[in-house]
């Protein structure tokens, strides 16, 4: 009951502008995970930046289960299973990114380029805390069940033996 679980990982291309390279990268994720991405808009508008509110800027996927343990694997492996202990969030959640999506085992195709991308894992524990988000009789998830920052880095370090820096 106490032990982790990957909840899901999210798999997010940043790319900052509409249009071809933001559609070669839609490509690149639906490759990668075999589902189709979803694209995020821009809030509002930044002109240092050139983008507009509600402009296509990026696209995200976000991967359950065994897959998702999976693609993490092949992540981690590209960062050689080095994390900063800055990467892990308070509520047990962490992410990092990598700088090349071939690294991650796809053909280099001089047509699309190449993207960096990150990965966020949101974590869970068995139940997956549905007291605090059930309609009927909500409450809050207890303290000895809740997710730690120190929970998450010792299943790190457990699981894939990795490496906090």
């Amino acid at each position: 009951m106490k032990e982790l679980k990957i909840a899901k990982l999210i798999l997010n291309i940043s790319v900052g502008e509409s249009g071809d390279r933001l559609t070669r990268a839609a490509k690149v994720l639906e490759q990668l995970s075999g589902q189709t991405p979803v694209f995020s808009r821009a809030r509002y508008t930044v002109r240092t930046f050139g983008i507009r509110r509600n402009e296509k800027i990026a696209v995200h996927v976000t991967i359950r289960g065994e897959k998702a343990e999976e693609m993490l694997e092949r992540g981690l492996k590209v960062k050689e299973y080095e994390l900063k202990k800055a990467n892990f969030a308070d509520n047990g959640n962490f992410g990092f990114g990598i700088q090349e999506h071939i690294d991650l085992g796809l053909k280099y195709d001089p047509s699309t380029g190449i993207y960096g991308m990150d990965f966020f894992v949101v974590m869970k524990r068995a139940g997956g805390g549905r007291v605090a988000v059930r309609r009927k009789r909500c409450s809050r998830v207890g303290k000895p069940h809740r997710l730690t920052k120190e929970g998450s880095q010792k299943w790190f370090i457990d699981k894939y033996e990795g490496i906090l820096l």
